[in-house]
């Protein structure tokens, strides 16, 4: 098994595929309750670093689309 980064150091990206692999591995049921618990502990760990990186993301978008303390929404366009 490969070495587990530290939560604090993945990207967002990485983060999600680590738990979307961790809850495929715990929905096939077969594991012993030791490595279940500690998988379910890095899963929980990694959905609050995700949510923590969401919520700086979201906030940062805030700080760029407000001016003068007023929340403005420019319309997108695509150069498509």
């Amino acid at each position: 098994m490969p070495q587990k980064s530290k939560v604090e150091s993945l990207t967002f990206e990485k983060s999600m595929q680590e738990l979307e692999n961790l809850v495929s591995k715990m929905e096939r049921g077969d594991l012993p309750l030791e490595e279940a618990l500690k998988d379910f502990e890095r899963g929980i760990q990694l959905a609050r670093h995700s949510q923590q990186q969401l919520k700086d993301a979201e906030q940062k978008v805030q700080v760029l689309t407000s001016q003068n303390g007023q929340q403005t929404l420019d319309v997108f366009e695509s150069n498509n």
